[in-house]
């Protein structure tokens, strides 16, 4: 607990059940903390029996670590990265794919099979941003390591600590990066699949999950924002601000929480107030993607087409994986003439779709072409 008093004493610590207002919503039922990281009995007899099969197959033993780590590589016919969605370890191994956070807890599940010790990272990569459900989502990222195993009487040159990341295409190690125990990965576990429950409009059991969130990691800021967010759509203005301004004690430059107090000072004519939180965000919205995507939207519709193209082109900037911008700059191109660009910005848009849209811009491809 004395470990790190100099980080220690930057941060202010918050009573965080004076947060919670358990009357305002309906109980439900939650996974428990343990069940996160539960594996069905027939996936780990089955996972145990591939593991000693390739140890016996092989003409020297592979460390534990080495072998979990091909084991779950999706180049090695493992796991698949798919995003949006957050799942236990039990629905991830039976599906075999999940988003960044259902990959990690996988993996810390069968590395507790194998007896591997893990230490888990947050890393401070740049947001990729979404928009679901009209709220805007900021994705982080976490990854693992898988260590070689404890207590061994051999001495070995090769064993050495393996890191495992389910975007390969990123290059994480020129990120800074967080070391995180199990407790905190458990409370993100839980913030990420309340705000998908917020994005259902499932607000009880939005806020029974962040509330497990908020007890497991009490500092997590991320967590305590989402809560407020709960609180301003079902119209608990004051308790979401209470929130907001908690959240702002542990950390009083997080984005995110001052966007969204700013959201409720200017909606409670506030001015003063808000022209101080606003000119913090004034700098920071730059690095929104949908702030330049919405102001080319605007010119489009408003037949400003060469304003439009500036616009998306700076959303493309920001966020080149985005199809929807890609589309924009698209029909902005066609609108001025410029038809080459329009197919083959149309054609990017096409390959980062998803399967909702997939049709859609396939049609307009095909119109383009007659």
């Amino acid at each position: 607990m004395t470990g790190c008093q100099s980080t220690q004493s930057q941060v202010q610590r918050i009573d965080v059940n004076t947060l919670f207002y358990d009357n305002y919503f309906t109980p439900v039922s939650t996974i428990d903390t343990d069940d996160i990281y539960q594996l069905p009995e027939t996936f780990v007899s089955k996972f145990r029996r591939q593991y000693l099969a390739d140890n016996t197959l092989r003409s020297q033993n592979m460390l534990a670590n080495e072998w979990l780590a091909q084991y779950i590589g999706a180049q090695a016919g493992g796991f698949e990265y798919r995003d949006h969605y957050t799942r236990p370890a039990s629905e991830t191994a039976l599906n075999r794919q999940g988003n960044c956070m259902s990959l990690v807890v996988l993996s810390a599940a069968l590395a507790d099979v194998l007896n591997v010790p893990v230490e888990f990272y947050d890393i401070d990569v740049e947001p990729v941003w979404d928009r679901r459900g009209g709220f805007f989502l900021v994705n982080g990222h976490v990854n693992l390591s898988l260590m070689p195993p404890e207590n061994t009487h051999t001495v070995l040159l090769r064993g050495s600590e393996l890191l495992v990341d389910f975007l390969p295409e990123r290059s994480v190690r020129a990120y800074k990066k967080k070391q995180v125990n199990k407790r905190q990965l458990s409370a993100m576990y839980y913030n990420n699949v309340a705000a998908e429950a917020l994005v259902q409009n499932d607000y009880d059991s939005a806020y029974a999950l962040v509330k497990k969130a908020i007890k497991l990691d009490p500092q997590y800021v991320a967590a305590i924002n989402t809560l407020a967010v709960i609180y301003r759509h079902n119209g608990y203005s004051k308790e979401a601000e209470q929130a907001y301004r908690a959240a702002l004690q542990v950390d009083p430059n997080d984005l995110s929480t001052l966007y969204n107090l700013a959201l409720i000072l200017g909606e409670q004519d506030r001015l003063e107030e808000w022209a101080q939180v606003h000119r913090v965000l004034e700098l920071a919205r730059i690095n929104n993607p949908f702030y330049y995507f919405d102001m080319a939207q605007q010119a489009y519709f408003d037949k400003q087409y060469q304003d439009a193209l500036v616009w998306y082109k700076r959303a493309v900037e920001k966020a080149d994986y985005r199809h929807e911008f890609y589309f924009g700059l698209s029909r902005a191109y066609w609108a001025t003439g410029e038809q080459r660009l329009a197919e083959k910005n149309l054609k990017r848009a096409l390959a980062l779709s998803d399967v909702s849209n997939k049709q859609r811009y396939q049609s307009k491809l095909q119109a383009m072409r007659r």
